[in-house]
């Protein structure tokens, strides 16, 4: 086996201590991560942004069909200087259909930007997606380690608790001195600082934990192996600049900032469109004969035409040049950023790398750090015993041991994180990557198939409504530890 994937291998054993047996409330990993996929209000906002974006393309594609209407007019004459010349009242009415045949490219580039900004849309939801399942990978692991944090804390507070009075005795038979018992009532007081440190972190982390996955967090089991963790660095940004989903946002909009770019140009062609309109008039027999002093009958008037319209813009203010200019200025960011993108994306994931090599030598690090502190306790112990060692040499070994213990726990919940984290840079920490079974997917792209080519007006869609969870419900957190998680060995 490879020497890396012996790594690999190592840190996901050291991460799966216990998932082999679960108790019946147990939650894991990939549940947090489904309830978070189905109830984030942030992922499901960026659904709903998706949704407006893809409402671009029929928007679009609506400039370049036909536009049909109609008008009524009823008319009541106030004042007429010769009343039997003009009638009195009169009820019109007119329909108009007018069809663009030519509008220099304007809806079709259009049409081509709104499609690209929807791939670019696509994108940007997977982005947030990852972006959400890092932050609960974070939150999920933050609750675990720091349950064993304060467990560590309350040991050494106990362990404290016994030296100092076990010094105390000592001292009222004068085999100790005062000062052994002020150090052992010093590092009593600071433990217990410690330990209300660590439980206060320890509420914080429940509570990011409910933010994220709307939920209180119960029995979290250690998470699973990742999948798909790269061997190198170059192989890392390799995937990354192909599958990244921000890389593919970007690019997407750069497209269509160009598109936009060639519809400001088209301002200045001409426009073809052709119409038909038809009008009728009836004046309601409000003409009067001035002599007979009588209503005259007047015939309705009826009116019908079609025809083509060419519009050759001749001069409009500027406004073409000025569309078109700032058109190229924004193609000009949206190149600008894919490049800043590709960057930050490249020192992202080649810094994941190293954060996850990183912990994985700390993991082995501080774990035989543990080991040692552990037996170097025991013996500094036996050797106060005998009289060759102080009770400040004992406090030191404990607060050495302790220190060890969180580190470990620290460097196994930093090598998941990282881990992770590399994963997302690299474009592959989505749902579909994830293997999600309990909660079907979303279709990022059945809302865009389902209105591209609506036509009706009076399609409004459904009434918007709220998605995600709440938590009011929830009950403010405490320092409960929670079971199951990392251990010291």
């Amino acid at each position: 086996m490879p020497k890396m994937m012996r790594c690999v291998t190592t840190a996901a054993s050291a991460l799966a201590l216990a998932t082999a047996v679960q108790p019946a409330d147990a939650t894991t990993l990939q549940e947090a991560l489904a309830q978070a996929y189905q109830t984030n209000p942030r992922l499901n906002a960026a659904r709903a942004q998706l949704r407006a974006t893809d409402e671009d393309v029929p928007l679009a594609k609506a400039d370049g069909r036909p536009d049909a209407s109609a008008s009524g007019v009823y008319e009541e004459q106030l004042h007429r200087d010769l009343p039997g010349s003009t009638p009195k009242r009169s009820l019109s009415g007119q329909a108009t259909l007018s069809v663009p045949v030519y509008q220099g490219g304007v809806v079709r580039n259009a049409i081509r930007a709104a499609k690209k900004s929807v791939d670019a849309g696509e994108a940007e939801l997977r982005a947030t997606e990852s972006s959400v399942f890092a932050e609960v990978v974070a939150a999920y692991l933050d609750v675990i380690a720091d349950s064993a944090v304060v467990t560590f804390n309350e040991q050494n507070v106990r362990s404290l608790e016994v030296n100092l009075q076990a010094s105390t005795d000592r001292f009222k038979v004068g085999d100790l001195t005062r000062t052994d018992v002020a150090q052992s009532d010093s590092r009593l007081a600071l433990a217990r600082a410690s330990l209300e440190t660590a439980q206060a972190q320890l509420i914080t982390s429940k509570e990011r934990y409910i933010a994220l996955v709307g939920s209180e967090p119960v029995d979290l089991q250690p998470p699973p192996p990742l999948p798909g963790l790269p061997a190198s660095p170059e192989t890392a940004v390799d995937v990354a600049l192909k599958d990244n989903p921000d890389i593919l946002s970007a690019k997407s909009t750069r497209e269509a900032a160009h598109y936009d770019v060639n519809s400001a140009k088209g301002q200045i062609a001409p426009r073809v469109s052709g119409f038909v309109r038809g009008g009728y008039t009836d004046y309601l027999n409000s003409r009067v004969d001035n002599i007979l002093n009588q209503p005259v009958s007047v015939p309705s008037a009826k009116s019908a035409a079609a025809g083509v319209q060419v519009t050759l813009p001749l001069y409009q203010g500027g406004r073409p040049g000025a569309l078109a200019r700032r058109a190229i200025a924004r193609e000009s960011q949206a190149i600008e950023q894919t490049v800043l993108t590709e960057r930050s994306v490249i020192a992202q994931t080649r810094s994941a790398f190293a954060s996850w090599q990183a912990s994985l030598q700390t993991i082995a690090s501080t774990s035989k750090a543990v080991g040692s502190g552990q037996l170097s306790l025991e013996g500094v112990q036996a050797e106060n015993k005998a009289g060759t060692r102080t009770i400040l040499d004992i406090l030191d070994a404990q607060r050495d041991l302790l220190n060890a213990q969180v580190q470990y726990v620290s460097a196994q919940r930093n090598a998941y994180v990282a881990g992770f984290s590399l994963i997302a840079a690299m474009g592959h920490a989505e749902a579909r990557d994830l293997g999600f079974t309990s909660a079907p997917l979303y279709d990022a792209s059945a809302y865009y198939r389902t209105v591209r080519n609506k036509l009706f007006d009076f399609d409004f869609g459904s009434p918007a409504k709220q998605v995600s969870t709440s938590t009011v419900g929830t009950k403010a957190q405490d320092a409960t530890i929670i079971p199951g998680g990392f251990g010291a060995q």
